[in-house]
Formats: C-alpha cells, sequence, structure tokens
C-alpha cells in the first residue's frame, strides 16, 4: 500500500483524500521500516511531508531498520525545504543518532549544501560538539569527506570546539593530513586546529589503525554499492537503447517495402508509356504493338535498366513479405542486404530514366538529355559514393570497437560474467513462411 502512496508519488490532493478514506495509511512500512514521509522527504517534495506531518506528527519519530530518521534523509539527499519543514516541527529531531550514532548533521556534512548545515545547527548548537560510535564530531566527517566549503561553514559558527579528539585519538587536524588537500590544513590550521600530540593525547596506535580499516572496508563497500546500482542503471539504458534500435530497424524494413513497391510499380508501367506509341501496321522489318523506338540503343538500355529495377524491387518485397526476423544481428543484417538491393534498384530506374531521355528530345535538343545525365550521374554517384562511405567507416569502427572490447574482456571477465550481456546477439532466427 505505502508503494501505491509515493512510488511514483501522487499529488497532494490525492493524497490528502487518500488519507482521508485510509486514515493509518500513513503509518504503513515496507520490510526496512520505511514510511510514505521516508519516501517523499528523500525526493524532496515539501508539500507531500507537509501533508503527512499534517497528519501525524508522530511520523517523525519512525526511524528505518537502520536507525536513520527521515531528517537523517532530508539531510543527505540535501532537500533543504524538507529539512526546514522537519526541523520546525520537531526541533529535537536534530539529536536522533542512527545504529552509527550519527545525527543528521553526521549525514549534512557529508554533502555539499551548506544551507542545511546551517538549519541543523538553528534549533541548538549544541549538535555541533555531538559525536557518533567512534567519537567523530560532524567537523570530523566534513574533514574526512574533504568538504572544504562545509568545514569553512563549521569553523565559521562560533564556539565551534576546533580540535574535538575521537575515540581513534585524531583531531579534523589529524584526519586533514592523512586524507585531505593542503587547502584544507590551511583552513583548519588557520582556524586554530592542532593535533592530538599537542594536547598530550598521541593517538593510539592500534584503535588508529582499526579506524583505518573500518574506514577503507565502508568506502570499499559504498563504492561497490555504488557501481552496483551504476551497473544497473547502464543496463536500464541499455535495454531501452536496444529497443529504439529495434524500432528503428523495423522502420527501415517497413520503409524499404514501400519503396520497393513504389519503384516496381513505376518501372512497369514506364515500358507501357514509351514515347512514339507502337506500330499500329506491320511493315517490312516490323511487328505489330512493337515500339517505334525499339532498335534504338537508348531503348534497349532502358528497356534492361527498367527490366533490372522493376525485377529487384519484386525481389525485396517478396523477402519483406515471406521473411521473420527474430534477432537483431540478423535483423540488421537483412536491412543491409535490403538496403543495398534498393540502392540498385534505384541506380537501374535513374539509369533507365536517362537512356530515355535520349529519345525523347530527338537529335536536335540532344543537350538536353546530356544535361539530365550530367545532373542525375552527378546525384546517384555522389548520394551512394557517400553512402558507400559511410558503411566502410561504420564497419572499420566496429571492427576496432571488437578489438578494444576483447582487449578488456580480459580485464573485465569475472564481473562481465556476473552480468548478462543484453547486447548479445549472437544465433540467427529466420522463419521462411
Amino acid at each position: 500500500m505505502r508503494a501505491s502512496l509515493v512510488g511514483p508519488l501522487v499529488s497532494a490532493k490525492v493524497l490528502k483524500e487518500l488519507l482521508r478514506v485510509f486514515p493509518n495509511l500513513a503509518m504503513t512500512t515496507d520490510t526496512s521500516c520505511t514510511t510514505a514521509l521516508h519516501t517523499a522527504a528523500g525526493q524532496g517534495h515539501t508539500n507531500v511531508v507537509n501533508l503527512l506531518l499534517e497528519t501525524d506528527s508522530n511520523l517523525i519519530k519512525i526511524a528505518r531498520n537502520n536507525g536513520k530518521s527521515v531528517l537523517h534523509t532530508a539531510a543527505r539527499m540535501g532537500h533543504l525545504e524538507v529539512v526546514r519543514s522537519l526541523s520546525n516541527k520537531d526541533p529535537s529531531s536534530g539529536f536522533r543518532t542512527d545504529k552509527k550514532g550519527q545525527t543528521a548533521l553526521h549525514m549534512a556534512v557529508k554533502g555539499q549544501n551548506e544551507e542545511i548545515v546551517l538549519e541543523l545547527i538553528k534549533p541548538n548548537p549544541s549538535v555541533l560538539s555531538s559525536e557518533d560510535n567512534k567519537g567523530n564530531t560532524p567537523l570530523h566527517i566534513a574533514t574526512r569527506k574533504g568538504r572544504i566549503q562545509i568545514v569553512r561553514c563549521l569553523l565559521s559558527i562560533e564556539g565551534i570546539n576546533p580540535n574535538p579528539i575521537n575515540k581513534a585519538g585524531e583531531t579534523p587536524l589529524d584526519i586533514a593530513e592523512k586524507f585531505g588537500t593542503p587547502e584544507l590544513i590551511s583552513l583548519l590550521t588557520a582556524a586554530g586546529a592542532s593535533h592530538s600530540k599537542d594536547y598530550g593525547k598521541p593517538p593510539n596506535a592500534a584503535k588508529q589503525l582499526k579506524q583505518t580499516v573500518s574506514d577503507i572496508k565502508h568506502d570499499v563497500q559504498s563504492q561497490l554499492q555504488q557501481t552496483r546500482q551504476t551497473g544497473v542503471k547502464v543496463q536500464k539504458i541499455a535495454k531501452r537503447l536496444k529497443k529504439l534500435h529495434i524500432s528503428g530497424l523495423n522502420n527501415a524494413i517497413n520503409s524499404a517495402t514501400v519503396v520497393a513497391v513504389l519503384i516496381a510499380t513505376v518501372a512497369f508501367a514506364a515500358i507501357f508509356t514509351v514515347p512514339g506509341q507502337y506500330i499500329q501496321e506491320k511493315t517490312k522489318g516490323s511487328s505489330v504493338g512493337e515500339a517505334h523506338i525499339a532498335k534504338q540503343t537508348p531503348f534497349v538500355i532502358f528497356f534492361i535498366s527498367d527490366s533490372l529495377a522493376l525485377f529487384i524491387s519484386l525481389a525485396v518485397v517478396v523477402v519483406q513479405t515471406s521473411v521473420v526476423v527474430i534477432e537483431e544481428k540478423a535483423k540488421r543484417q537483412l536491412v543491409f542486404v535490403i538496403n543495398k538491393l534498393m540502392w540498385l534498384a534505384c541506380l537501374f530506374i535513374s539509369i533507365a530514366f536517362i537512356s530515355l531521355t535520349y529519345v525523347v528530345v530527338g537529335s536536335s535538343q540532344r543537350w538536353l538529355a546530356v544535361c539530365a545525365t550530367l545532373i542525375g550521374s552527378s546525384i546517384m554517384l555522389t548520394t551512394i559514393g557517400s553512402m558507400c562511405y559511410c558503411v566502410v567507416m561504420h564497419r572499420l569502427e566496429e571492427k576496432k570497437l571488437r578489438n578494444i572490447r576483447r582487449l578488456e574482456s580480459r580485464s573485465y571477465s569475472m564481473s562481465m560474467a556476473s552480468e548478462p550481456d543484453i547486447l548479445n546477439s549472437g544465433n540467427k532466427r529466420m522463419y521462411a513462411l
């Protein structure tokens, strides 16, 4: 029921009506104890958050299985208006901690939004000194994450301690020297930060090593999770691209069928509408029904070219209406063959037209036929030549990409084995009707 409420989120008006009909709907949780308020806050829907809080203000106190409250979620995702609404509704929510002992401010300093940090500090500045289970304050976390702007914002707050020491015996300056940049070190030093050894409390080597290993483990897990999420998104995009590609191939096949029928129709009709008409009475050296221009060379060229265009087009129509292609690779090959046949059909119908112009204009106006030849030849040869160039370049690029993938597959074979190859179009499946 919760998924139907906010995934995707409905409008505030519809949600209000749903809550009126189902008063307990807002309290419904999923397996991770996530409520509709968590989802709305994570997605930044301020109107929905306000409506849910008006329905039941206790929703703000419900934490997920990992202990994170709604304010944790909004602060980590960087939704300022949602954070402001939650803080105004329950100012004490800023001190609630998750299972790691971190407050919403610990979450906020991991991001880049200074306004959210200031908003969380506003109800009670003492939250700045709150420590997680490892003794890290928000300043420790911001320093470890390398958030220079956030560190500058925290240090600008009156009364902040620039030298808190965590359970590993580290101050923010100690962490900055291990993980930070020179700019971050200078910023902390200028604010009066110092090393833990300056306080006579050198960091415990064992605890420090344990802390470092824990941090590395946490970072690796985060990276792996992010990699998996990225992989899922890439697969979804690839599937959409594949659908678009197949749709484009289908459109190309349908268009080729229409053009083939059109060329076949023109070629068929052309043989019956030749200039000069036909011989009506039998004479020496000719037959009744024979075209007056039948013995001329241009007509012979026209007849052969027109016949080739007609039968090539009919062959394309027969293939298109008799073959069902299932696999994408086979569909691409079919489109490739049909496309080249249509090139030939267009070329031959052009030759038929040009040859017939030499008969139509007569010997006195032969220059018109020559002009038609030059214009037609230039356009057709340029077009087909350009298409051939594009095909060759595309094939060369595909070959280059295959070589690159072959080299990369050696280093990524393990990861590729765990993911389905959605672009694989292995066997050809064609069924003749």
